[in-house]
């Protein structure tokens, strides 16, 4: 992933991800953030366990991931992908985790 910071604050960043296609990213939650994106290229991937449906977003999507929320994610081959990404909060954003609860 590459990031863009378009705006950040001591509880906020926005900014600009693009994505390559491929491989899944390890199982990890974002603390107290709440984050949204808008997908702008791509369509991106997103698994969460513990019985909830997997989500694909495409072009002109928006997803929102809660605080604490166990998931991973890819962006689908064959393109790239590009969105906005939006992440409110205090904290560390990114707890690495074994894999989804339950």
């Amino acid at each position: 992933m590459r990031r863009e910071e378009a705006f950040a604050g001591d509880d906020r960043w926005v900014g600009l991800v693009r994505t390559e296609p491929g491989e899944w990213s390890g199982w990890h939650h974002h603390g107290d953030h709440e984050t949204y994106f808008y997908v702008l290229a791509g369509e991106l991937e997103f698994e969460y366990g513990s019985g909830a449906p997997s989500a694909t977003v495409g072009v002109g999507g928006f997803i929102h991931m809660p605080g604490q929320f166990i998931h991973r994610e890819r962006t689908k081959p064959p393109d790239a992908g590009a969105l906005i990404l939006v992440r409110m909060g205090k904290g560390p954003t990114v707890f690495n985790v074994d894999g989804p609860l339950g």
